[in-house]
């Protein structure tokens, strides 16, 4: 079961005892004196046995008393470098809240209920994720738009036609896709960050997103030269080309060809 909740917070990428120099150097162009804000979404999984009387995992006004009762009245309209003790001496980034949403959690959830996932979006296209077993992973989406035609060289036009219907057109079609690069690891003590998002954004964009964009895949494209273009087959080459790549370890990407399908292919 998961429960979400939202929190607006103001924050900044400065440690009072180092120099103008030495927080520049150490969180780019990120770094400020001065706060800036978010509205943060956090979703908090947890599992456990339905109860056979209820038939509930657990009941929610008792997730929403931590959650809402805690975590949100602690952050909401709050500067967290002021006013959370626990950012007094660390970076407020998504991993270290993460880290710190995990320890407040801990032992304060019903018994039933044990918590498996935490994910908090500091915007739509960037959020970082924790699940139990697997570890932290930091995600950003970004978009490009390109055209394909799905068609087989190998096949007769009946069989494509067959195959693939309207997105056999001669001519092609086009999305907007939207892909999603998890990267895991785990974050630096000095900047809380798990990876420098400058360098993780130019290598995709190295990579894809600058290569892809109005492009035709079919005919622009020579990695996908007589392969039928489907998601399936885009997810799968843009794995390719950003594994070892970029900073960090790629855990996932995930290519939205339309809103309602979405495609992944994950490490092994």
């Amino acid at each position: 079961m998961t429960r979400r909740v939202t929190f607006s917070s103001g924050h900044r990428y400065w440690v009072p005892a180092l120099s103008e120099s030495e927080n520049r150097a150490l969180f780019g162009p990120w770094a400020s004196p001065y706060n800036h804000g978010h509205n943060y979404v956090l979703d908090v999984t947890v599992e456990g046995n339905v109860d056979p009387q209820t038939g509930m995992v657990v009941n929610i006004k008792r997730i929403d008393a931590v959650l809402k009762g805690g975590l949100v009245k602690e952050f909401d309209g709050k500067s967290l470098n002021d006013e959370v003790a626990w950012f007094y001496d660390r970076p407020s980034t998504l991993e270290n809240l993460i880290e710190y949403i995990r320890g407040r959690l801990d032992g304060t959830l019903p018994s039933e209920a044990r918590m498996v996932g935490v994910r908090l979006e500091e915007m739509p296209t960037f959020w970082a994720e924790w699940q139990d077993g697997k570890g932290m992973t930091l995600t950003r989406s970004y978009e490009f738009a390109a055209a394909h035609r799905l068609h087989v060289p190998a096949l007769s036009h009946e069989e494509n036609l067959d195959l693939f219907g309207k997105c056999n057109n001669p001519a092609g079609h086009g999305h907007n896709y939207v892909l999603e690069v998890s990267v895991a690891g785990d974050p630096d003590p000095a900047t809380g960050m798990l990876l420098d998002i400058g360098e993780l954004d130019a290598a995709v964009h190295r990579e894809v997103v600058d290569r892809y964009d109005h492009k035709n895949l079919n005919e622009d494209l020579p990695e996908f030269a007589g392969k039928a273009t489907t998601s399936e087959v885009v997810a799968q080459e843009i794995f390719s080309r950003l594994q070892n790549k970029i900073p960090g370890r790629l855990a996932r990407v995930r290519l939205w060809e339309t809103a309602r399908n979405a495609f992944d292919v994950e490490a092994a």
